[in-house]
């Protein structure tokens, strides 16, 4: 079935309720990011926390999930994608309660630290898995439901934290951490009831199971069978005998870590997204948007709160649209306008926190424009890098490198974002809040040009159609005129 034929099919109901099972793992990351925005405010009054400690609070779950991120592709490729993804709920669920009970600053944080581990496996293995089972003609859409998850979460960890806001700071900030272990039990409860991905159980030799997880995936019998002739055929055609139980993953490092050319260029792709995706500050800027509003003259509790609610709306609103075309327009017109749009919202946000300074007096046009440029620059990052980075590292290596390869690029992920949350108070202090958005313009600038140059377009290609992009014959730079 070439992929013309394949653009005319619908919507799996039985593939979409896979994806949609395996992504609400990401509510919890979501959750724990728009939560501690406000937590935050509330747990440097209660335990007298410096602005250090409190980006090490909010840091260390991020640098704690490349410890998840790393261990998760040799951990799916043992104990498979679904039992992978509930782990990962049950890691979360234990974390949360430890920050829900904590006693004192250093439990809050170790609280963190398994939380973190719990995010970093969630956020390979809910993408990798979607893609596995999805269709190609859909699976931009099903594979971007992880980060529309986590848009969802945010906004529910804002609202949580605008209705706990009025109770007393030694209790409101413990609510909204350890609200958190109630969906991670429902989440691990509803992903059992998902099957297994079909390249996995391909990988495992387990051929049977798989052709029956892909006729129910498929609009027909004819679809299923092209689609596991294709997977067994490249499964085959691997240098390491996949198709056996007593495959785990091995060898899939030293083949990552000493590249041919064409997974050289997958490795640029899918390390190169993910680092832009972090080097953007968005998770920082989510953060911390209470202590740049802070900045900008809003000084009520309760309204720097109201207003993150606001922009909660905004990414999640977009980031819905950006799941809806991203197999209609393709990955890299999305992901070059949102780039292009980051980078000018954070160069408005830098010229009106840099207007505010000074200013005693706070003017409303002023704050105005800082609270749009902050609601676009979410926006835009929700269009582009927000779904399209799970989408574009989950389908672009092979199938035996993909659990580990995406790990790898996730990894990366992960890294860079614990970098940016726990330096982006102290760089504000020395460059202030609007030099430290004038350099995250550049950096998203540079991004765009990266992107353009770098990373070809894969809308409706299977997987193993997508590893052609980046052989020898074709350079990924000719792959945008297809």
């Amino acid at each position: 079935m070439d992929s013309r034929q394949r653009g005319r099919a619908r919507l799996n109901k039985y593939a979409l309720a896979c994806a949609l099972l395996a992504s609400t793992n990401s509510v919890l990351l979501g959750y724990d990011i728009g939560v501690m925005s406000g937590a935050a405010l509330f747990i440097k009054e209660n335990f007298r926390i410096s602005s250090v400690q409190e980006e090490v609070l909010v840091g260390s779950l991020n640098v704690f999930s490349l410890i998840g991120s790393l261990a998760s592709g040799k951990t799916s490729d043992w104990i498979g994608r679904r039992y992978t993804i509930v782990l990962a709920a049950a890691t979360f669920f234990i974390g949360a309660l430890l920050m829900g009970l904590a006693p004192s600053y250093p439990f809050l944080v170790a609280g963190r630290v398994v939380s973190g581990v719990g995010v970093g496996y969630s956020l390979m293995i809910a993408p990798v898995y979607t893609a596995e089972v999805s269709p190609a003609v859909t699976r931009g859409f099903l594979t971007s439901l992880p980060e529309v998850f986590i848009n969802v979460g945010i906004l529910l960890g804002y609202i949580v934290n605008y209705g706990l806001s009025g109770l007393s700071p030694r209790i409101n900030w413990r609510l909204m951490l350890g609200l958190a272990a109630v969906p991670a039990v429902a989440i691990a409860c509803g992903v059992m009831a998902m099957p297994e991905s079909p390249r996995w159980l391909i990988m495992k030799g387990r051929t049977r199971e798989a052709k029956r997880v892909l006729r129910r995936t498929s609009e027909s019998e004819e679809e299923a069978e092209a689609r596991l002739e294709e997977i067994t055929k490249a499964a085959a055609s691997s240098q390491e005998n996949l198709a056996s139980s007593s495959w785990h993953g091995q060898g899939v490092w030293k083949e990552l870590l000493r590249p041919s050319r064409p997974l050289r260029r997958i490795l640029v792709a899918a390390i190169g997204i993910n680092f832009f995706m972090q080097a953007s500050g968005n998770d920082a800027v989510v953060y911390y948007t209470p202590e740049v509003f802070k900045a900008a003259g809003i000084h009520n509790r309760r309204g720097l709160v109201g207003v993150t609610v606001i922009m909660g709306i905004a990414k999640t609103s977009f980031v819905l649209i950006s799941a809806l075309f991203l197999d209609h327009y393709g990955r890299r017109p999305l992901l070059i306008l949102g780039s292009m749009g980051m980078a000018v919202s954070l160069s408005g946000l830098g010229l009106g926190s840099k207007f505010l300074e000074h200013r005693t007096h706070k003017p409303t046009w002023a704050i105005a424009l800082c609270v749009l440029t902050v609601c676009a620059d979410v926006s835009f990052f929700s269009i582009g890098l927000g779904p399209i980075t799970w989408v574009y590292s989950s389908e672009i290596f092979p199938m035996r490198l993909r659990a580990q390869g995406a790990a790898l690029a996730v990894s990366v992920n992960r890294l860079v974002s614990g970098v940016v949350a726990m330096t982006f108070l102290s760089i504000s202090k020395k460059i202030s809040f609007g030099g430290t958005f004038f350099v995250l313009a550049g950096i998203m600038a540079v991004g765009t040009v990266y992107f353009y140059f770098l990373l070809p377009e894969t809308r409706g290609k299977s997987l193993e159609e997508i590893g052609e992009l980046f052989e020898d014959k074709e350079r990924p730079c000719d792959a945008r005129k297809s």
